[in-house]
Parts: structure tokens; sequence; C-alpha cells
């Protein structure tokens, strides 16, 4: 069992010592591929690539193989490949996970702060990706250094951090596959890219929604024509997508009617939904409403499960609308909706995508021309039961290092190398936490990353390495 105190020390010195490197990461504008085609010409990623990498090569064990993978046409991965602290009779791994890829600027950072200018207030060190991931490379490196040096054991471990998260992994499938035998099998996954809905107690995720990306098109006419002349006799493309969208969500209540997005909704999720509600978590507290905009869901618990377990549309993107300086007196011949569906974590994507492009493509409004294109979709993931080992040192650690026993709940957004590797490892046992809680709005402006909670976190797997080592042995089925 390793010492907190000592666990503690380490991991504060590691810490010290990775601000001003994590700060330099800031200054990097990675933006993931999704958002920055051109990735390899700019170079931005690479530079990420290389910081990560020297840091792991300079702060993980002496015996440890830090390398970058590189596949043609693809982001890379850097992988630290740790053997086991002391001989083990298992051959199993500990996979590490996290990402160095980011989010684009976005708009309506305050004064003083911006994406690529790191900033410490409060010990919180805004800019973007800090807390999305850029921080999880280096809270790995402190927790395998904690353990070893609090007195603990660790299994062999593989710490793979990927470049490509926030574009939804495409190219992480083609690096697992090619990485198979080097990961082995692989018994235990801590994910850092999580978030928490405070910041007092190490707070698991158990499930996550998956996701589909798509453009909806609507064209009514070969070119734009003066909308007096036209306007009352020719549709407009905007109100035919208005009747497209009723078909999909309710105008009134934002509830997505199409049945195949559904799913029940597991007993033991509800129960944790409840307890959850129970402790004072309310989602619709962080959420930053303007003026009297009040939430679609009533209580906590139904904010909760919206936010989990039922699926959800956005409107991210618009295009074929000029803007109002260039707007003229134009039926425009075509509009083109950007939409995000989030979908419940057992629900099957490729389902929900026909579902979808059924709904929207047939027997279109005044016969208009609709194009339904997915651009990305993903599955969602509801993690296997705890182990009595891991419910036992994460109740330790938690209490330890936060004070106060660890929460669970579902988190509305998507990682999905989650269920990759679900599908891969069905027999592995997940941790999936992080650093987001409360306002540090991830994705948009002011992100921050709240150092206390990324030391705390740190310290924790630290406990979880060790329990892993020596846990029971009893026989697993082994990955595919």
């Amino acid at each position: 069992m390793v010492d907190a105190d000592v666990v503690n020390e380490v991991v504060d010195r590691h810490w010290d010592e990775a601000l001003p490197v994590l700060e330099e990461y800031i200054r990097i504008p990675a933006k993931s591929p999704a958002f920055d085609p051109d990735w390899k010409a700019h170079g931005h990623l690479d530079r990420a690539v290389e910081l990560v990498r020297a840091w792991c090569a300079a702060h993980a064990p002496a015996d440890a193989v830090v390398s970058v993978h590189e596949l043609p046409g693809r982001t890379p991965v850097v992988i630290v490949d740790v053997p086991a602290s002391e001989p083990f009779e298992r051959t199993d791994t500990a996979l590490l996970y996290g990402h160095l890829d980011k989010q684009p600027e976005m708009t309506g950072w305050r004064e003083g702060l911006g994406p690529w200018t790191p900033v410490i207030e409060d010990d919180r060190l805004f800019g973007r990706g800090g807390g999305d991931d850029g921080y999880s490379a280096f809270a790995i490196m402190a927790a395998l250094d904690a353990t070893v040096r609090a007195g603990g054991a660790h299994q062999r471990c593989v710490a793979l951090i990927e470049a490509s998260e926030e574009s939804g992994s495409p190219d992480l499938p083609a690096h697992l596959d090619a990485l198979g035998d080097i990961l082995g099998d692989i018994s235990l996954v801590i994910c850092l890219d999580s978030g928490a809905p405070d910041y007092d107690a190490l707070w698991l995720t158990t499930s996550l929604r998956g996701l589909i990306s798509a453009d909806l098109r609507v064209d009514v006419l070969e070119r734009g024509m003066h909308s007096g002349i036209v306007g009352g006799a020719a549709p407009s493309s905007v109100r035919i997508l208005r009747q497209l969208l009723d078909r999909i969500e309710d105008p009134v209540t934002g509830r997505v009617v199409l049945d195949e997005l559904h799913v029940e909704v597991p007993s033991d999720r509800l129960v944790e939904i409840e307890n959850a509600a129970m402790a004072g978590v309310d989602p619709r507290l962080d959420i930053a409403f303007a003026a009297t905009t009040c939430s679609d869901a009533t209580t906590p618990e139904q904010a909760l499960r919206n936010i989990c377990w039922e699926p959800a549309m956005a409107t991210v993107g618009v295009d074929g609308i000029p803007p109002l300086a260039d707007a003229g007196n134009v039926l425009r011949p075509h509009t083109t909706l950007g939409l995000s569906f989030r979908l419940p974590p057992t629900c099957d994507p490729e389902v929900a995508i026909a579902a979808l492009r059924a709904t929207l493509e047939v027997d279109p409004p005044s016969g208009a021309t609709v194009t339904f294109t997915v651009k990305e979709s993903a599955p969602g993931w509801n993690a296997p039961r705890t182990e009595p080992w891991l419910q036992e040192v994460l109740d330790e650690a938690s209490s330890r290092h936060f004070g106060r026993s660890p929460g669970s709940w579902g988190i509305g957004g998507s990682i999905p190398f989650m269920a990759m590797l679900g599908e891969r490892y069905p027999a592995a046992q997940f941790v999936i936490t992080g650093v987001l809680g409360p306002e540090s709005n991830a994705h948009g402006p002011n992100e921050f990353l709240d150092l206390p909670t990324a030391r705390r976190v740190s310290a924790c797997m630290s406990h979880v390495l060790d329990a892993h080592a020596r846990r029971p042995v009893r026989p697993r089925r082994s990955g595919r």
C-alpha cells in the first residue's frame, strides 16, 4: 500500500516542475485535424507531440520506453511503455489514456485571457487545452513516479496520448490495430479526459453518450432570386428546414421524438442519478443562461437523466446565409445546417442514422431537395460493474486526497476511445475521471485547469495503480 503523504510530496514536486511546460503547451495552437485539415503542414500538432514526448522521456521511470507511433496520413500517438515495478506472475497491462489535440479558439474570452495565452489566477491555469486534455500526460508521469516512491507497486503500464480525440478519434482505430501486440492484455483502463460536478471529490464517469455529426441541406432554387418577385410563390429553404427539424425534435420541449434514438435506462444508472441529485449535483447550475432563459429540465434528476441518458439535437453551424451586412432582399437557393446529435450510451449509432435519414429525406416538404450527410458517428459507452478491489481503493483514495468519498455520474459528452476499448477488452475495469469541473468551460471561452484538482487526481491514480498490481488473481477473459 502506498504512503499517501509521500504520494502528495512526489506529486507536488512533479506539478511544480511541470507547470511552465504545460504553459508552453497552451501556447501551441495544436487544433485537432477536424479544425485544421493542414495540421501536418502547420506543424502545431507535431510540436505538441514533441513537447509531451520530451517531458515523458525525462520523467518516466528509467526502464520505460518512450516513443511516437506514426502511421502514414494519421496523427501521431505518444506511447510510454513502463515495465512492472517488481516481478509479477500476471502479464496484463494497465492502459492510461489522454489526448493533446485541442478544440478551436472560440470567441468570447474575457479581457486578459485567450486560447493560446496561459494565465494563472487563483490556482487556475487558463488557456485552451490545459484541462482538456493537456494535463493528462503530466498527471500520468506524476502518478507512476509517486506509486513507487511511496512504497507501492504497479503492473506493466502503457500510457497512450493521442492527437485526434477532439475530431472523434478517427486515427485511433488504425493505431490500436497496429499496436495490438504491444498493448497486450489490458485489464485496467484509466482515462483522464472527463469531468466532475464539483472539485470536492474524485468523480468517476460511468457512462458516455454517443454522437452523430451531420449536415442537413435543403435546396429550393437553382439560384437566388428577388424575394419581392418570387416570395410567396417559391418556398423558403429555412421554412423547409423548420418542418424537417420538427420531425426530429419537439419544438416546444426539445425532446427527440424518434423512438430509435431512445433506450431503456438501466436501473443502476437511475439509482446513480438519484444519488447524485441527493448529493446536490444539479447540471443546470453550470449553464450560462442568457437573461431570463431557463432550463428545459424542471428538477436536478431530470437534468441529469436528460444529459446522461436521453438523446439531444443541437444546431452547431449554418451555411448559405450571408452576414447581416451583406444580406439583400433575396430568396436564397439553399441552406445547410450543421447538426450534432448526442445518443444514449447504449444506442446503436447505425440504427439512429438510418432512422434520421429516412425521417428527413423521405417525402420532403414542397418537393425540395433534402440531403442528410453524416460526417462522423461514434457509439456511447456504459461502464462494466466495478470490482470490489477497485471500489475499495477509489473510496480510500478520494477520502484521503479530497476529504470525501468518490462520486459517480454519467457525462453527456463522448470519448470514442472508451467504446473502442470496451469492445476490445470486455473484462477490463475502467476508471474514467478528470478535472473539468464547474465553469472550467472546455471547448468554450475561458477554459481552465483547476490545478489543485489536477494534483489530487494524480495522487488518487497512484493508489489505483498500486491496488491494481496487488489485486486478487482470478481467471480473466482475454480481449480479441
